[in-house]
């Protein structure tokens, strides 16, 4: 085909990105919204001569580029070198569907791959790492993409079509290229008493400047710490999920001691010489000095307690049953 050859080569010489807005005629087969939550993709049939509207959805700050793999039929390969992929983005309008006629900017344009299974990879940030590779296509020319919705389609470079070329339908299957990053947010819950007061958190050992604030992290375990001189200090570890917004609840509690006695039915429980009633609930007290005795029968047990903010204190009366083993001469 010499005419195919020379019209190829004036189509490899054209500019891959348009500065200007250019006007087109397409047909818009299907519009789809990628997100994070649904990290599968969608599919959706496009044959020669139409295209697809992509658009971002959800928390795109853990999306980092789209991945668009095209399923070609069989007999594609008799076509070969007769289509070229085309998106742009700054579309008007940016919603359509069937025939339209659009303004955009050009941001790619390629011959599509004489293969069975294309891979075209679109970062939509800086600092993405993606990299074309014998597997994966990186549309010359893009940096990242930052507008959306995108239009991708499919347009042939040949005249005097035929039946079967015209007919051929391809299998997009469009997903997001995920961050390995998460989030979480924070939730403090008060005690009645002691509302609104100051407290500091700490993630990784970095001060959260606002608490109200979606705090974005690397996939993997970290470390929560709460200081505070109005409630208890706290430390503990959570697990970030890439993609994923971890709702962590902080409870916040009063500092008060408090001591939780454990001790056999039969026995009396005084604290500061007042009785106290058999209970598992946590008995608070005052910081400092506190004298605590157990009475069994005529047995009894007394000890000092000096008590600190922040603090739990179990007090337990143990009882232990001592046998001696002797040899008889």
């Amino acid at each position: 085909m010499p005419g195919l050859k020379i019209f190829l080569a004036f189509f490899l010489i054209i500019p891959i990105i348009s500065l200007q807005a250019e006007s087109f005629r397409t047909v818009v087969e299907n519009s789809i919204v990628i997100t994070p939550e649904n990290p599968s993709g969608i599919t959706a049939a496009l044959g020669i001569q139409s295209s697809l509207l992509i658009n971002l959805g959800g928390e795109v700050r853990f999306i980092r580029g789209i991945e668009v793999e095209i399923s070609a039929p069989q007999n594609w390969l008799s076509f070969r070198g007769s289509l070229v992929m085309s998106m742009y983005n700054n579309l008007n309008p940016q919603n359509a569907s069937g025939t339209t006629d659009m303004d955009g900017n050009r941001i790619a344009f390629e011959p599509l791959p004489a293969r069975l299974q294309i891979v075209y990879q679109i970062p939509v940030r800086q600092s993405h790492g993606l990299r074309t590779t014998p597997y994966v296509i990186v549309p010359a020319g893009i940096n990242y993409v930052n507008t959306f919705p995108v239009l991708f389609g499919l347009m042939p470079v040949v005249k005097g079509m035929t039946e079967d070329f015209e007919a051929l339908t391809f299998n997009l299957t469009v997903r997001p290229i995920l961050t390995d990053e998460g989030a979480v947010v924070l939730t403090p819950r008060f005690p009645p008493i002691l509302r609104d007061k100051p407290f500091t958190v700490l993630i990784d050992d970095v001060p959260v400047e606002n608490i109200n604030d979606k705090y974005f992290l690397r996939e993997g375990e970290h470390h929560l710490v709460i200081l505070s001189e109005d409630y208890r200090n706290e430390s503990r570890r959570f697990l970030v999920e890439r993609a994923r917004t971890l709702d962590l609840i902080i409870e916040l509690q009063d500092p008060t001691p408090l001591l939780i006695f454990e001790a056999p039915y039969n026995a009396l429980i005084f604290l500061n010489n007042e009785y106290i009633y058999h209970t598992r609930e946590p008995i608070a007290v005052e910081p400092g000095l506190h004298e605590v005795r157990f009475q069994i029968g005529d047995y009894t047990v007394i000890k000092n307690l000096n008590t600190q903010r922040g603090k739990t204190y179990r007090v337990s009366l143990a009882l232990d049953l001592i046998i001696d083993e002797n040899e008889q001469n």
